[in-house]
């Protein structure tokens, strides 16, 4: 292993068991998380050619998309939801599969639940029926989304064909100001990229602006990866690594913690790895970020407007029309003062304690406008029972929030919690495609929690940093 190798070629090529004919390598899988969408075709596909779970130590499953955050009693109102439930119960006891059912206190999103128990670790391979499992690359893990053909392929074998990726170094350097967060950070870097952008590669996040994050902030930022066409994010691992791994019920323990997270560090990109790419931007140019299309990609700086149509090459102004006129906004418009109908707190992108804090402490002592229902989902019941703990519940109640259990909730239309007709939403998820919030009309406006929140509280967009103490929060 030389030094010219950067963590995503060091960890790919200690995992790789085989190069097979089509010039794929054949990828051991250090973990492989499981949740109830995209299992159940899977365990039927072991089934029937009577193939057991190879390594059942080493999967995980949860429920988190179609659980309900409101009434959580069995069966479930929604008999789809109560099918895919009774599911991934069957399947893991009969395959010997540990699941974090809802009864389980450790149930979450399976990308904020891996992290806090300290499953996701420094140097692994983990995969998921999920195209958010990139999250854990904050942790120096390679990381990916696959189908459910390839899940039932990981339970069988625990390994995985795959191309390598090229390797694209993406710097953010200089001090993020007051009011902008990590997902204003990541929407900068998909708006300036593309969508389209990261096609063909793995980004390595670097710079001083991601040295200085927490761990919480490292997921975010690496959750979005997939929406700019990157099939993974990571982000080195360094001491903010090891102290939020330390104690964690899954990581080593003692001595042995010691020892591993001595690998963890030296597995680092070293001032000598190489790329095939890198980008550099400066913290300073990054202001509170807002989607005003229906990608990710479509979103300007909240002192910004809406760009004209010249602004966008010949073969995109035909998608850039449909999103005007699917958002009901115009070219030139600031999006300062947009109505909105719903407010959405949570996600894996952006459903941690440290989300639900900012959010708090721009809701506490106000509440949220007439007209506008306003939603509070922590990621895990763990995050929930830490934001109880902090009374974090009553701030958000008091503020006129509805506080919910556990789940992905509003993220995406697989539970009751959906858009209705074209009301527009201020979310702190991490896609706004057409319909992804449950209604063919729905509309969605992508920003950090406590964007949400302030937008929650006046009615409409309103820029964070009006709302910040003098000093900043």
């Amino acid at each position: 292993m030389t030094g010219t190798k950067n963590l995503f070629n060091k960890v790919w090529e200690l995992h790789e068991v085989d190069t097979l004919p089509s010039g794929q390598s054949q990828l051991f899988i250090g973990l492989h998380l499981i949740h109830e969408v995209t299992s159940p075709q899977a365990f039927a596909m072991l089934r029937e050619r009577g193939l057991k779970v190879m390594y059942p130590e080493r999967t995980m499953a949860t429920v988190d998309h179609i659980v309900p955050t409101d009434n959580q009693a069995r069966p479930f109102v929604d008999l789809l939801a109560e099918q895919m439930m009774s599911e991934i119960e069957k399947n893991c006891r009969e395959f010997g599969v540990t699941l974090l059912d809802i009864n389980d206190d450790r149930q979450g999103i399976v990308h904020i639940v891996g992290p806090e128990q300290g499953l996701t670790q420094p140097g692994l391979t983990i995969v998921c029926g999920d195209s958010h499992t990139s999250t854990h690359g904050a942790f120096g893990a390679i990381a990916f989304g696959i189908g459910t053909s390839q899940v039932a392929g990981v339970l069988a074998t625990q390994t995985l064909a795959l191309g390598r990726p090229k390797v694209r170094r993406v710097e953010v350097n200089g001090e993020l100001a007051p009011g902008v967060y990590a997902k204003d950070v990541t929407l900068h870097i998909i708006r300036k990229l593309g969508v389209k952008g990261g096609i063909g590669y793995a980004y390595e996040y670097a710079g001083t602006v991601f040295d200085n994050m927490t761990m919480e902030e490292r997921m975010t930022v690496c959750n979005m990866s997939i929406e700019g066409g990157a099939r993974c994010g990571y982000i080195n691992p360094d001491q903010t690594t090891v102290d939020y791994l330390r104690d964690r019920p899954f990581a080593p323990k003692g001595e042995e913690f010691d020892r591993a997270a001595e690998w963890w560090l030296s597995l680092a990109s070293g001032p000598d790895a190489e790329y095939d790419d890198v980008v550099v931007f400066d913290a300073a140019e990054i202001e509170p970020t807002v989607t005003w299309g229906i990608t990710p990609g479509q979103s300007i700086g909240i002192g910004e407007t809406i760009p004209t149509l010249d602004y966008f090459p010949k073969e995109d102004q035909a998608g850039i029309n449909e999103a005007y006129k699917y958002m009901h906004l115009d070219a030139g418009q600031s999006l300062q003062g947009v109505n909105i109908d719903v407010a959405f707190i949570g996600s894996c992108t952006n459903g941690r304690i440290s989300d639900l804090r900012e959010a708090a402490q721009l809701v506490k002592g106000h509440h949220v406008a007439e007209n506008v229902k306003a939603l509070v989902v922590p990621g895990s019941q763990q995050v929930r029972k830490q934001a109880i703990a902090e009374g974090l519940d009553k701030i958000f109640i008091e503020a006129g929030f509805e506080w919910r259990e556990a789940g992905c909730s509003m993220c995406l239309a697989m539970n009751p919690d959906k858009l209705q007709g074209d009301q527009m939403c201020a979310s702190s998820s991490n896609r706004n495609f057409k319909g992804r919030q449950g209604s063919p009309t729905g509309r969605t406006l992508l920003m950090s929690p406590a964007m949400v929140a302030a937008a929650a509280i006046n009615g409409h967009v309103t820029d964070v940093r009006q709302m910040l103490e003098p000093a900043g929060v």
